[in-house]
Order: structure tokens, then C-alpha cells, then sequence
């Protein structure tokens, strides 16, 4: 092979692992700080949730009739995160929580706030 193309060669592979790398880097850096305040809600049912949660995160079942008035009774100082499995509910439930006049965000289903909070899935 000619040192010409064997140059071009490892200078195209060294920027394709420079991307993945950085790629990578920048996929394991959680993207919603979680401070003091920050609560982060569970909205899936408690099944779902005694099937693996995020660490420190409290179970309100969207699904529940007691959902309206679980989230009366949050402190309106704090600021949430919500999730679920899909993202589906916790869209659902990010508004009806603004609605509420709470400070919330969505993370999505439970792998995406896993990656987003950096908190780790327990049981």
C-alpha cells in the first residue's frame, strides 16, 4: 500500500475514534442536575416501580385517582423530575404538574433519566 493512502488511512481512523470517544464522553455526563431540592418523581404504578427505580425517586402513579392530590401536596419551593417507562406518562404528568404550578421537568422513560440524572436504577 502506498504511504500516501496508509496516511490517510490512520488519519481517518484517528478521527472516527476521536468521535466515538468524545461521542461517549459526552453520553455518560447527566444532563439534569440534581440538587437539594430537586425531587425526582416516579409516575409509573408501584409495581412498576418496585420493579427497579431511580435511586431516591418517590412513586406518584400517574394512573392512581390520587394523582391531582398527591401533587397538591408538593412543596411548589421544590423542583421536580419526573419519568416513567416510555415517556408517554411522564409527559402527561410534567403538564398536569405545571398546570399545578410546579417547577418540573421531564426526563423521559427510565433509561433516558437514568442517563440524563445520573442516578441509578434500584429495587
Amino acid at each position: 500500500m502506498p504511504r500516501r493512502s496508509l496516511r490517510a488511512l490512520a488519519l481517518g481512523a484517528a478521527v472516527v475514534l476521536s468521535l466515538a470517544m468524545s461521542g461517549c464522553a459526552a453520553a455518560a455526563t447527566p444532563s439534569i442536575a440534581i440538587g437539594d431540592d430537586t425531587v425526582v418523581v416516579d409516575v409509573r404504578t408501584p409495581a412498576e416501580y418496585a420493579g427497579g427505580h431511580l435511586d431516591g425517586a418517590i412513586n406518584i402513579d400517574l394512573q392512581s385517582a390520587q394523582f391531582d392530590a398527591a401533587i397538591s401536596e408538593l412543596d411548589p419551593d421544590d423542583e421536580y423530575v419526573v419519568y416513567c417507562q416510555s415517556g408517554n406518562r411522564s409527559a402527561q404528568a410534567a403538564a398536569a404538574m405545571e398546570a399545578a404550578g410546579l417547577d418540573v421537568q421531564d426526563a423521559g422513560g427510565i433509561s433516558e433519566a437514568e442517563q440524563a440524572t445520573g442516578l441509578p436504577v434500584v429495587q
